[in-house]
């Protein structure tokens, strides 16, 4: 249970999984009770699939917190969830310490690149891509608001559960896992199994998924260092995401509570152990102050690739680290992006309104989007680290320096790191699925595709690109709450010819459907058409005027897989143990 501190920050520090016994059948096993593994559950809870989730480990703690930053994409899932506002009200920090990102020498020195600040008199709101804002908080409050989602639901938890084996036939997969602590062992009949237990994943292991991409040649640190009571020296509400760039310390220095915050370090050698003396060396040359600090855990991470070479195989599906591993920043949004690609179409299969076939899709649109923003994230880690070199070999001025000439060369190194500073529409909201068997494109469409840029995005409302969300109503609804978990149809016309067709096709499937008018010329400017077919995951896959001359019928065949159903071989069955 989390409880208010003394300086307004809500203290997370352990999130404590179920000690319970799996059950014995589940329509979906997740193996891992990270936040991708916790969210794979809130999802599939929310479309009827009954799940369970085994996690090896009793605990998860804030002290070892992982990702922190999630862009408006995520949030936009949070609110379909209904658990957006649980997560906003849990800070782990003081509120206004959030700032922004600032790009600072420490966090007691100089401001590079100045942030601007909002102004309490500005009451206005300003347009953007999402009706969302980006979120900081760290990976443990998500699992605490999911576990506690979860438990609401009556679905079953558990702690301290190993999978060890995995043997599938064509109607199943049993999973054998034991209980940590006793040995005692358990066999679980699941028609799917999720593997989301993180980059050395148990999962991809026994299904015999290799993984591919580039290695590391040096390693880096993720630290977290707890402090005393430092107001007295940086003021009651210091920045909490920072930047930092020093002789001795670069990259984020970042709270993660009232008193623990995040610091980099690295990077070294792989065979290069750093003792906790270096480390703490680096931590204090990061806060800029000669203070007392206790290094609670440092946890080793790569400038790498990791991707699996197929996100399915059979019955066996892999979501977030176990499905990729690449440079950190942003890791936990596209784990979050493959459980609600992969959700839908689960429940499609279960429901029986799609063919197993379905499920090959997921590994068509998610695998080549992964390797998108993991070759971007790469290149802009060599491009950071060459320009810090750069800076530092023109030499950083010490913070207590104030001459002239170090506020000249500090003008200097911020004008260097704005030339780096690119924007990343593009890693938040261009999901495009240009490559998929279950996308009805439009003639010659693959071919006329604007180049992926991570650092732009632009609306896009042509087949296998996310469905511009806006405002649809004065009281603040928008677009993806009307649409809400189901198929939807946006109607820009007064001719309902097309609308009735999907409709009455949608209820003889059993098709989860929405329709929702929009009469709003702004709306019909940017999707350029009179109907929209929306997929639950909010990506377009049709649109047009008029029905193609097979139907909405043929429509839904596509987009369900029935299509590629006849044709598809007989999955090779995963049998593996421990």
């Amino acid at each position: 249970m989390t409880e208010l501190s003394a300086t307004g920050g809500r203290d997370v520090h352990t999130v404590r999984f179920p000690a319970a016994t799996p059950p014995a059948t589940v329509d979906v096993l997740v193996v891992g009770a990270g936040p991708v593994g916790l969210a794979a559950a809130v999802e599939l809870t929310s479309r009827g699939i009954e799940v369970a989730v085994v996690e090896r480990t009793p605990a998860a703690t804030l002290v070892r917190a992982g990702a922190m930053g999630h862009t408006p994409r995520v949030v936009e899932h949070l609110r379909r969830w209904g658990l957006l506002q649980r997560v906003r009200d849990a800070w782990t920090y003081p509120p206004e310490w959030h700032r922004g990102t600032r790009l600072v020498t420490s966090l007691a020195g100089h401001e590079l690149v100045p942030v601007a600040a909002p102004s309490f008199s500005d009451r206005g709101s300003g347009t953007g891509h999402s009706a969302d804002e980006a979120l900081r908080r760290p990976q443990t409050v998500f699992q605490r608001v999911f576990l506690d989602h979860l438990m609401e639901q009556s679905v079953s938890v558990s702690g301290g559960w190993e999978l060890t084996g995995l043997r599938e036939d064509a109607d199943g997969v049993d999973a054998e896992v034991v209980e940590v602590g006793s040995g005692r062992s358990r066999t679980i009949r699941a028609a799917y199994v999720l593997g989301t237990d993180g980059g050395s994943s148990t999962t991809r292991r026994l299904a015999n998924i290799g993984r591919t991409g580039e290695h590391a040649t040096e390693k880096r640190l993720r630290l977290i260092v707890r402090t005393g009571d430092i107001a007295d020296r940086v003021g009651p509400a210091p920045s909490a995401t920072n930047i930092v760039v020093n002789a001795r310390a670069s990259g984020f220095l970042a709270a993660v509570s009232a008193r623990e915050w995040r610091v980099y370090a690295g990077p070294y050698p792989l065979e290069h152990e750093p003792t906790e003396g270096e480390l703490l060396d680096v931590g204090r040359a990061a806060f800029g102050l000669d203070i007392d600090l206790e290094l609670v855990s440092a946890t080793t991470f790569y400038h790498a690739t990791r991707i699996a070479e197929t996100f399915r195989r059979g019955r066996v599906l892999l979501a977030g680290d176990a499905a990729h591993v690449r440079t950190p920043g942003g890791n936990l949004g596209e784990g979050i992006g493959d459980i609600v690609n992969l959700g839908w179409k689960l429940a499609a299969v279960l429901g029986g309104q799609a063919p197993p076939s379905l499920l090959d899709s997921y590994d068509q649109e998610r695998r080549p989007h992964n390797w998108r923003v993991a070759e971007y994230a790469l290149e802009r880690a060599r491009r950071t680290q060459a320009t810090l070199a750069e800076i530092r070999a023109g030499g950083i001025p010490d913070d207590a320096d104030l001459g002239e000439d170090a506020v000249r060369r500090r003008a200097e190194i911020g004008a260097r790191l704005r030339r780096d500073r690119f924007g990343s529409d593009g890693v938040a909201f261009d999901e495009r699925y240009d490559a998929s068997a279950v996308i009805r494109y439009e003639p010659g469409q693959p071919d006329a595709e604007r180049p992926w840029r991570a650092d732009m995005y632009e609306d896009d409302p042509r087949p296998g690109h996310r469905a511009p969300d806006g405002p649809v109503d004065p009281s603040g609804g928008t677009l993806y709450d009307r649409l809400g978990t189901s198929f939807g149809l946006l109607v820009l016309t007064d001719d309902r010819t097309v609308e009735r067709t999907f409709a009455a096709e949608a209820a003889t499937r059993d098709l989860p459907f929405t329709v929702v008018h929009l009469t709003d010329p702004a709306a019909q400017a940017v999707y350029g058409t009179t109907n929209v077919l929306i997929r639950p995951d909010q990506h377009v896959v049709w649109r047009g005027t008029r029905l193609p001359d097979a139907g909405a019928a043929a429509v839904f065949d596509q987009v369900l897989g029935h299509t590629e159903a006849a044709a598809e071989p007989a999955p090779a069955p995963v049998t593996t143990a421990a």
